[in-house]
């Protein structure tokens, strides 16, 4: 009473966010705070907050994801994150999946293994995408860290065979996943599945379907026997009929693939095969008509389904598909038509994903209703508003059926569409205006891909991707665009896109490397079919502190003239830039120059 007016308490930084020397939040709670965010955006916001969130982050991060394995060095990634379980590292572009990429180009797993292996202490979980791995180096992994190794997924990696497996299995007791899908690897017939058996009995997943693995059907069965958390194992090729004896013992086996019918027509054979009781998640290899049924007694309770390399009709497809109401993630191919899609949208309200692949162009088990065009599509987005992930191979597409997308599947967070050359005319293009409404509407959207036929997309529609991309950090672009105007324009707005691969495209080298320019967010380009030169000049004007450019020369044997008379070399020729703060690789083949640094 009668002194001075209370000061106002102002939040001060310190106070609010526990800077500097005053700030009264404890360090325990810091720690514990940051352990409950996980997304890595989130986190590396958090980390420039001030130098004590930064040191937390530091020491708390668990996983870490190194989107490409040039853009940081192995000693930089331990120095920031010296207390890491789980690391993931990505190789060669994903053009290397298409052929794309030539098998010496590089992202060799050696330094990783080498440099990161011994000094990070905690790491449980390992995953190498589309890169060189040795048996030395699986030796080199096992010998310090196999005591406590949990999780190892080599995803289409090559360079290793079953002489590697099989020290993994015999050195990592502890291993609950082992994953090894599309891999090339050398049969060595080292019985690595019966060592895996006896040495890891907490194993749940295994997978190494799409190899030429050749594999046991006794060894499978001792798998079953030992490992009794087993819920997920997908192999490569080995007959139905041959599993009778697994499927018994593999009581807890949630998902299954890679069984195939080896002789079609013959059901009787395969009476006999008895699913496990919990199986909701399956993929069968040559199934046919006659072999169907098998799936039958519970179709009812299956979340995931895929199609993808059975011999299955159009109208299998849809007596199949109407049995199973309760699918998450279908896959199949473009078989199932327009017609199938409409069944799926009838009886999957629960589908969440949805990929259709490029079926037999020639015929084969193509049949006259085969083909999705934007009928099915259509459809599928009307009937189907679970839906989070679309990829699809279509044979014809309206602005009207991106529109339907863009105005009912608003849970959408990957978008991935290519129109096939199949059909000699196309209902509607360019396609600007449904592009520009499923992008409005689809305000999920992290992934997007449109690869289309010339003319697909105008400038004007290049230039709607660009203003309604909103928060898109990855995009997959082909035959998109008329001018290098287009281009700028698409560059100028797309202000959040981090990752850019361009197909096909008609821009100039100059308008390449301006558009990089201006697309503030954006860390990684890979760019093929364009008006390449013979050297790569012009992509200099994007040089730049941290940015590596590193140029694939055209062959100049399928260099051609334009109409406009101007040189247009194959297409063969490719770019790829990326952020490094690990300078200039050194393991370049010679069939790539690195631009610069030079």
């Amino acid at each position: 009473m009668g002194g001075e007016a209370p000061e106002p308490r102002r939040l001060t930084r310190a106070l609010s966010i526990g800077g500097g020397d005053g700030g009264w939040v404890p360090e325990e709670m810091l720690h514990l705070v940051m352990g409950f965010v996980e997304d890595a955006r989130d986190r590396e916001a958090a980390s420039l907050v001030c130098r004590r969130w930064h040191r937390i982050d530091a020491l708390s991060r668990k996983h870490v994801t190194v989107p490409f394995c040039y853009a940081v060095s192995p000693a930089r990634l331990l120095a920031r994150f010296p207390r890491l379980e789980s690391l993931a590292v990505k190789g060669k572009p994903r053009a290397a999946m298409y052929g794309l990429i030539p098998d010496d180009w590089g992202a060799y797993a050696r330094p990783w293994v080498t440099e990161l292996a011994a000094p990070l202490e905690c790491l449980k979980a390992l995953q190498l995408r589309r890169m060189v791995v040795t048996d030395d180096d699986l030796a080199e992994l096992v010998r310090a860290r196999g005591h406590m190794l949990q999780e190892l997924k080599l995803d289409k990696c090559a360079g290793f065979s079953t002489d590697g497996l099989r020290l993994v299995a015999r050195s990592c007791r502890s291993l609950r996943t082992l994953f090894l899908e599309e891999c090339q690897i050398n049969d060595n017939d080292s019985e690595w599945i019966r060592e895996l058996a006896s040495s890891c009995p907490v194993l749940a997943t295994l997978n190494f379907h799409m190899t030429e693995l050749a594999v046991m059907p006794s060894d499978l069965e001792l798998l079953a026997k030992n490992c009794k958390s087993l819920i997920s194992l997908k192999i490569s090729d080995c007959d139905l009929s041959d599993l009778i004896g697994f499927f018994q013992f593999a009581t807890a086996l949630e998902e299954f693939a890679g069984g195939t019918f080896n002789e079609q027509g013959e059901l009787a054979k395969y009476g006999n095969v008895k699913f496990p009781s919990r199986l909701c998640s399956l993929g069968l290899t040559f199934m046919g008509t006659n072999e169907m049924p098998i799936i039958f007694p519970f179709s009812g309770i299956l979340k995931k389904l895929d199609l993808q390399y059975t011999f299955l009709t159009t109208e299998d497809h849809c007596h199949l598909i109407s049995k199973c109401p309760n699918l998450l993630v279908l896959a199949v191919r473009n078989v199932i038509g327009d017609r199938g899609l409409g069944v799926v949208a009838d009886t999957c309200k629960k589908l969440q994903r949805l990929r259709i692949e490029r079926g037999d162009d020639e015929g084969g088990v193509q049949e006259e209703q085969g083909g999705v065009s934007q009928v099915g599509l259509t459809a599928v987005a009307v009937g189907c508003r679970e839906l989070e992930y679309i990829a699809a191979y279509v044979s014809d597409i309206t602005n009207g059926a991106l529109e339907s997308i863009g105005t009912f599947c608003k849970k959408l967070y990957d978008f991935r569409l290519v129109l096939l050359d199949r059909e000699e005319m196309i209902t509607e293009l360019p396609l600007d205006n449904g592009v520009r409404a499923l992008l409005r509407g689809c305000t999920k959207l992290r992934r997007f891909a449109l690869y289309l036929r010339p003319g697909g997309l105008s400038d004007v529609g290049l230039g709607y991707i660009g203003q309604c991309s909103g928060n898109i950090q990855y995009m997959l672009l082909g035959n998109v665009g008329e001018t290098d105007d287009g281009l700028i324009r698409f560059a100028r707005e797309s202000v959040k896109l981090r990752k850019l691969e361009l197909r096909s495209c008609c821009f100039s080298e100059r308008a390449l490397a301006l558009a990089m320019l201006h697309m503030r967010s954006l860390r990684y380009v890979w760019v093929q079919g364009y008006k390449a030169s013979q050297t790569g000049r012009d992509l200099m004007l994007m040089a730049r502190p941290y940015w590596n450019i590193e140029f694939t020369p055209p062959n100049p044997e399928n260099a051609r003239l334009m109409e406009d008379g101007e040189p247009c070399v194959d297409s063969q020729a490719q770019i790829l830039a990326y952020y490094s703060l690990a300078g200039k690789r050194l393991d370049c083949p010679q069939s790539v120059v690195p631009l610069y640094p030079a």
